[in-house]
């Protein structure tokens, strides 16, 4: 990999990180498109630049993490299903994830255009249910989210997207679930960059400027997401998530076209 490879897909994570339409698609949809050789390096890279991406969610809301204790064990109790699930998967998640054949683009494009139609639908669903309110998030509402985040181990599916539906679906409001979603990404993806840079990391330090370009792209994939959590919120309000539906099935159609041409 170059550095201007490693840019495009630091900036494809800033982007997409916290919108409902999958940065794990997206980045595997950019490295075919730019024939990126499917190494140790890539796989480590693809899930370490996350960092800057959660690190714009403490600046971001760095005064929700100071008001109160109960956030982290909230936190810890949403992360627990989707790391001991995602540990006991991982293997095959790595093999889907790593292949260059057919398959991982058909499994990513199906659950972009699946979960695109679910997008769709939300917005109606949400202003009919009138159950929808703005409380404080229970221990339950916590790892009942954590269970909807395992389905975004799924590749494609997204994680913002998974969790926001799973806090419409224990009725808190949009901007609540969209926040709660926001926080669980930062020790879901800490724990997820940490583990992967440990397992790899002997044979990743030994890969020229490898430490050195994370650094430049985790600072870039910063703040690009900065802009983007700072703007996705009021989208929501005001635009809603059938935006995001019409483009996850419009990308999801056109990158299986490509997966099996390719």
């Amino acid at each position: 990999m170059n550095i201007i490879e490693k840019i495009i897909l630091a900036i494809i994570e800033g982007l997409t990180e916290f919108l409902p339409v999958s940065s794990t698609a997206h980045m595997k949809m950019a490295s075919l498109l730019l024939k990126t050789e499917s190494t140790i390096e890539l796989e480590t890279f693809l899930v370490a630049v996350q960092f800057g991406a959660i690190l714009a969610v403490l600046v971001v809301y760095w005064k929700k993490f100071f008001e109160s204790f109960n956030l982290y064990i909230k936190l810890a109790i949403g992360v627990l299903p989707f790391g001991l699930l995602g540990l006991a998967l991982e293997k095959y998640i790595d093999k889907l994830l790593g292949s260059t054949g057919t398959m991982p683009g058909v499994v990513i494009s199906l659950s972009l255009i699946i979960v695109g139609f679910v997008l769709l639908n939300i917005d109606s669903w949400y202003h009919k249910n009138k159950k929808f309110i703005r409380t404080d998030i229970t221990y339950m509402q916590s790892f009942r989210i954590g269970l909807f985040q395992c389905i975004a181990l799924i590749p494609g599916v997204s994680r913002s997207a998974a969790t926001i539906f799973g806090g419409l679906a224990q009725k808190l409001n949009w901007k609540q679930a969209t926040e709660f979603s926001f926080f669980l990404a930062v020790p879901t993806i800490f724990a997820a960059s940490i583990y992967k840079l440990y397992k790899n990391w002997e044979q990743v330090t030994e890969i020229p400027n490898f430490v050195r370009d994370l650094a430049i792209c985790n600072a870039i994939s910063f703040v690009i997401a900065l802009i983007t959590i700072s703007t996705f919120i009021n989208f929501i309000n005001k635009i809603g998530f059938k935006v995001f539906g019409i483009y996850r099935i419009a990308i999801g159609i056109l990158f299986l076209i490509f997966a099996l041409k390719s």
